[in-house]
């Protein structure tokens, strides 16, 4: 699975798989003990994509942290996000050495060491960009006739057919009192 289905949910703890979507939103299973749940627009929702972390110079994608602690520990779990804010922020400047003190907080640090393992713990060991996957969908990409939205056609239902007697029936009617009256003239 991608890293494009993954998100946070702001006031839930862990991370979250989307499943499926639903009117109001959609399913979410939750990777710490897949239990399903609702999430809709109330809820305030981030794509793991979308995360990134301010360095000195620029922002630096979430992935690409990933990435390089996937790199640091061989793709394996790494340091618990339960040690002292110290070893975190060592940990983390080993990893991003130019990120920047101010404005990324320790407890963002803990955040990030912890989705990593959890997604490491869930399988999730390929944090590169999906350019590959794209190019990948290009090739097996249907023929332009096979694109063509096909329009369903229309069903009929006993209701629709129960409206549809009476307005005939109705201008039946109609006509008939039309030759009556035009009858009575004469």
């Amino acid at each position: 699975m991608s890293l494009e289905k993954v998100l946070s949910i702001s006031g839930k703890p862990g991370l979250y798989k989307m499943t499926k979507q639903t009117r109001s939103g959609f399913l979410a299973a939750s990777l710490i003990d897949q239990k399903i749940i609702s999430v809709s627009a109330r809820h305030n929702v981030s794509l793991l994509t979308e995360i990134a972390i301010y360095t000195l110079t620029q922002e630096v994608p979430l992935r690409e942290i990933f990435q390089k602690i996937a790199t640091k520990e061989d793709g394996k779990q790494t340091i618990s996000h339960k040690v002292p804010k110290v070893e975190l922020e060592e940990f983390f400047f080993g990893v991003l050495p130019d990120y920047d003190e101010d404005r990324v907080y320790p407890s963002d640090i803990k955040k990030v060491v912890q989705w990593y393992n959890l997604l490491v713990k869930n399988g999730f060991t390929d944090f590169s960009e999906p350019q590959s996957e794209e190019d990948a969908n290009k090739a097996t990409d249907k023929s332009p006739e096979d694109k063509k939205i096909k329009k369903p056609s229309p069903k009929k239902t006993g209701s629709t057919q129960i409206n549809k007697a009476p307005v005939k029936a109705t201008k039946k009617a109609v006509t008939q009192n039309k030759k009556v009256t035009t009858a009575k003239k004469k």
